[in-house]
């Protein structure tokens, strides 16, 4: 790998900026300091050094975040705050992105990647990774919501792949209902329109798992950790 491109994906500039990073005589490769940017260095082997500080690559980046509502799922946005904006200078890279979406009033486990490849394997239909939600219901789910879920709803007018929902408390006085939703899938809206077609409502969402990978409860929301080994291979589990 040439040697701008290795600090460029490491984030210390732009190819334009490392390029005088390395004429300025700031980068040694084994011992020796180097000013050409076409140098090829071994990212895995050699002991490469910016300003006297050691450089370890790490090609792709993982992170969870616990996402909060009024923040949008999306990279850049003109008028509205981002989950990239959640990120300091520190984690922030330019070619980082949120796998999926929450919608904006959405809160939960979000995963930050710039790993292309593992965020397709995630959101492909054929994959059928689960998605569990938490989700607090104006209306009383009943039994026959859970078969009529599992049996697979038909939202105007597309069928949706049987989805497992368990009713964990429900409050005959008030009309409310606490659920969690098992989906395999990820359609537009998807819980809020599901609970809409069997005459109930959502006031409040949140994503507590993707595969394997569950929320983290001590990241309160707007914050981020890097995901774990083990917490990576969890992450493509179907359950």
């Amino acid at each position: 790998m040439r040697l701008d491109k290795y600090l460029a994906d490491m984030d210390f500039g732009s190819r334009k900026e490392v390029k005088n990073f390395i004429k300025k005589g700031l980068v040694s490769v084994n011992g020796t300091v180097i000013k050409s940017d076409k140098f090829q260095v071994k990212e895995k082997e050699d002991a490469i050094f910016f300003d006297g500080e050691p450089v370890v690559y790490q090609k792709y980046f993982y992170y969870l975040l616990n996402k909060p509502a009024g923040v949008i799922s999306a990279t850049i946005d003109d008028y509205d705050e981002t989950v990239m904006d959640l990120f300091d200078d520190e984690h922030y890279r330019e070619d980082l992105f949120p796998v999926g979406r929450l919608d904006k009033d959405t809160e939960g486990l979000l995963v930050i990647t710039n790993d292309g490849a593992l965020a397709h394997r995630l959101l492909s239909p054929k994959r059928h990774v689960e998605k569990e939600y938490y989700a607090q219901i104006a209306g009383v789910m009943t039994q026959a919501d859970i078969e009529a879920f599992e049996k697979g709803l038909t939202i105007d007018g597309e069928a949706c792949l049987p989805a497992k929902l368990m009713i964990d408390t429900i409050d005959e006085e008030e009309e409310t209902s606490e659920i969690r939703l098992i989906l395999h899938e990820g359609k537009f809206h998807q819980v809020k329109r599901m609970v809409q077609a069997v005459g109930k409502e959502v006031t409040y969402l949140k994503r507590i798992r993707m595969g394997g990978l569950v929320l983290d409860a001590a990241l309160d929301y707007g914050e981020h950790r890097v995901l774990t080994e083990a917490e990576l291979t969890r992450l493509e589990q179907k359950n």
